[in-house]
C-alpha cells in the first residue's frame, strides 16, 4: 500500500506544508505514527514521533532534544481531509495544544488564537465546536492517566 502525502495546515500563520522528510512508519484508517527531524529547530526541539488519532481529532507527539532525552509531549488539536486524486491527506491544526512535560506537569496553550481565528473566517464553527471536544477528551485521557495508552503507539517504533 502507497502511503499518502502527509501535509500540514496551519490556519495562524496561514500554511500548507508538505512534510516532505516525515517518515510514516505506519497507516491505517484510524492511526498514522511518523517520526520526523524538526522542519525549524528550535534550542532545545530536535526531532520527534507522532501519532495521528484521526477519528479522536487529535495528534500527540514525542519532542526531543539533540541528545535524544524526552522534552515532552505535545498535543495537536486537529481535523483531517483526505484526497484521492493526488493520494493526500490535509492535517488542519485547530490552534488548541496541550503539552505534558516529563513531570507531569499539563499546560493548554493557544486557546485564545480560537477567537481571531473564528472571526476571521480561519476557522469555521463546527471546526471550533470540533476542536473543544477533542481537547475534552484528550485532557481526560491525560488527567484519568491514561496518556501511555496513546504513545504506546508511538514507543512501539521507537
Amino acid at each position: 500500500m502507497e502511503y499518502p502525502l502527509l501535509y500540514r495546515k496551519r490556519i495562524i500563520p496561514e500554511e500548507c506544508i508538505l512534510l516532505k522528510d516525515d517518515e510514516i512508519l505506519s497507516w491505517d484508517d484510524e492511526r498514522i505514527v511518523t517520526k520526523w527531524r524538526a522542519l525549524k529547530p528550535k534550542k532545545d526541539l530536535h526531532h520527534g514521533y507522532s501519532c495521528y488519532f484521526l477519528s479522536e481529532g487529535f495528534k500527540v507527539s514525542k519532542f526531543y532534544r539533540q541528545d535524544g532525552s524526552l522534552l515532552y509531549y505535545y498535543c495537536d488539536i486537529i481535523t483531517h481531509e483526505y484526497s484521492a486524486s493526488g493520494n493526500k491527506l490535509i492535517v488542519t491544526d485547530l490552534l488548541a495544544d496541550v503539552i505534558v512535560y516529563p513531570d507531569g506537569f499539563v499546560k493548554v496553550v493557544d486557546l485564545d488564537e480560537m477567537v481571531p481565528a473564528l472571526e476571521c473566517g480561519g476557522i469555521s464553527i463546527n471546526d471550533l465546536k470540533r476542536a473543544l471536544l477533542s481537547c475534552s477528551r484528550l485532557l481526560k485521557i491525560v488527567y484519568d492517566g491514561r496518556l501511555p495508552e496513546l504513545t504506546g503507539y508511538i514507543e512501539a517504533f521507537e
